[in-house]
């Protein structure tokens, strides 16, 4: 079962990881994915189709003083 986030996602399989980020909202500049410990290349996100047992995580960059 593909997890994102260590959620269950399975409506995610079959899609690009630029698809399912931008329609979850993410912005690209903002964040790092890792897809089964191997982080992706934000030049990659478009090509690559989330599969049924990936693991993915996401994370976001965020700025404060």
């Amino acid at each position: 079962m593909i997890k994102i986030n260590g959620v269950n996602t399975p409506e995610a399989v079959g899609e690009t990881l630029s698809a399912y980020l931008e329609k979850n909202g993410y912005v690209p500049e903002r964040i790092a994915v890792e897809v089964n410990y191997n982080i992706i290349p934000k030049t990659e996100y478009k090509n690559y189709i989330i599969s049924q047992d990936d693991e993915i995580e996401i994370v976001s960059f965020m700025g404060g003083g």
